[in-house]
């Protein structure tokens, strides 16, 4: 079972400095984008946005919540890089899903994932987002192909 709390700045340091993805998916690091690093490290910047997940003692991972109307939900999220890719990410996603359904009460919950991470939209179709439309977007150095993705809330 996941917990999801607020994030402190020690997590949050944690997380920036010592979380390295393998190959292509480095794309991920923290520092791989400067502007996300200083959001990411700043308290106030982060606000009321951003959790943790917890299993037990342990941060496996977090998700960022940005409210974009009155009915969506915007998610961001990360999982700890040696539990990437092993078959946790469903129940990973699902707690986030649930603590989002259960605290923002939104009809939709949309992500943007880049295009080559497959196995981040496969388990993203299993628990029922659907493709919406694809985008280019300047971020890590680069400009890069996103896809952006939609769940419709049933309470």
């Amino acid at each position: 079972m996941y917990i999801l709390k607020k994030m402190t700045q020690e997590q949050a340091e944690d997380i920036a400095n010592n979380w390295h993805y393998n190959d292509e998916y480095s794309f991920y690091d923290m520092e791989a984008d400067k502007e996300d690093l200083v959001e990411f490290l700043d308290s106030e910047q982060r606000g009321e946005s951003m959790f943790v997940v917890m299993a037990g003692e342990d941060v496996i991972g977090y998700f960022y919540f940005n409210r974009v109307d009155k009915e969506t939900i915007d998610i961001g999220l990360g999982m700890k890089p040696n539990l990437t890719g092993v078959g946790k990410g469903v129940e990973f996603l699902k707690a986030g899903l649930d603590f989002a359904k259960h605290t923002y009460n939104p009809d939709q919950i949309t992500l943007s994932v880049a295009t080559f991470n497959h196995r981040a939209i496969k388990v993203y179709k299993k628990v029922g987002f659907e493709e919406v439309q694809t985008f280019m977007q300047t971020t890590n150095g680069g400009c890069f192909e996103f896809l952006k993705m939609t769940y419709q809330c049933v309470l």
